[in-house]
């Protein structure tokens, strides 16, 4: 493709239209062909094609935290519809006034993951409260851990003397059997500090499962952070949920803008990032982390 695009560029110096016209439609191949393999290239780590399991939790401060994390619910989830991906969620615990706690959701479909590993890590909001009967202005924090759904031919040891599990009584909606039974499932894995709750199925031993699931992918990243020796994301999450460790900010006043600290990628359209447009984030993520690894 490239040698006839150079033929045709040797006719066009001769004045020949139509070579001229064939060699720029062969131009526009050439450019998709190329953005392909740049996507191919960035996106060819082994767990990089699978769904991706995510869990959000808000920073202190309360009401304006909670309110925080649902937005960033809202905005990946948004993400995933404007990609055709399939959304499920696993856990979900809800504000004291408004937003949520936390929520743990699974993202299906090629690739999610390779693409949604760019959003692990502290996430901050510059705003004028809607919550400030005085109008003034807030930050809030949330986090983002994004980890790989992991299947049976990945080998994930858990043993029986490293985690606790405990049963309690689902809250929030749902069908009978969900709210008057102890079917709520958290997991803790003594070693590594990991805590993975589910309660969104309808038996404990649903829940069980899933929260096994949760727990092997966050493993499962964990190791794989740690081999890599950057461990950024692992890191990330880390940190206390509060100033100096975001990776992106999120300023809608006094002017609108959403920048990713570690690649300086920025855009002046702070709703329509809220609104699911991450794309260009993602792919100036795999960019950085290419050059940097």
């Amino acid at each position: 493709m490239v040698d006839d695009f150079e033929a045709l560029c040797e006719f066009v110096d001769d004045g020949d239209e139509e070579s001229a016209i064939e060699a720029l439609s062969l131009f526009d191949d050439l450019k998709s062909s190329l953005g392909d393999l740049e996507q191919q290239s960035l996106l060819s780590e082994e767990t990089d094609p699978n769904n991706a399991i995510i869990s959000i939790n808000a920073g202190a401060g309360g009401t304006e935290s909670c309110d925080w994390a649902s937005m960033l619910h809202r905005m990946l989830t948004r993400w995933a519809e404007q990609n055709a991906y399939k959304v499920s969620v696993m856990d979900h615990q809800v504000g004291d006034t408004a937003g949520i706690k936390s929520v743990t959701f699974m993202i299906s479909g090629d690739y999610a993951y390779g693409n949604l590993k760019s959003e692990s890590g502290i996430h901050r909001l510059v705003r004028i409260s809607p919550f400030d009967s005085n109008g003034r202005r807030h930050t809030s924090f949330a986090s983002v851990y994004v980890s790989p759904e992991v299947d049976d031919t990945i080998e994930i040891e858990i043993q029986d003397k490293d985690i606790r599990i405990d049963v309690y009584r689902s809250g929030g909606a749902g069908g009978q059997s969900v709210n008057t039974t102890d079917s709520a499932v958290r997991i803790t894995h003594n070693p590594s500090g990991i805590v993975v709750t589910c309660q969104n199925e309808r038996s404990q031993l649903q829940n069980k499962e899933t929260a096994f699931k949760v727990l092997r992918s966050r493993l499962y990243e964990k190791a794989m952070a740690e081999k890599r020796a950057l461990a950024s994301i692992e890191e990330a999450n880390k940190k206390e949920i509060g100033w100096g460790s975001q990776i992106r900010s999120y300023v809608l006043h006094p002017y609108k803008m959403v920048k990713d600290h570690r690649t300086n990628f920025e855009s002046g359209n702070a709703d329509k990032v809220l609104d699911g447009d991450l794309n260009d984030f993602m792919k100036s993520f795999l960019q950085w982390r290419a050059l940097n690894d």
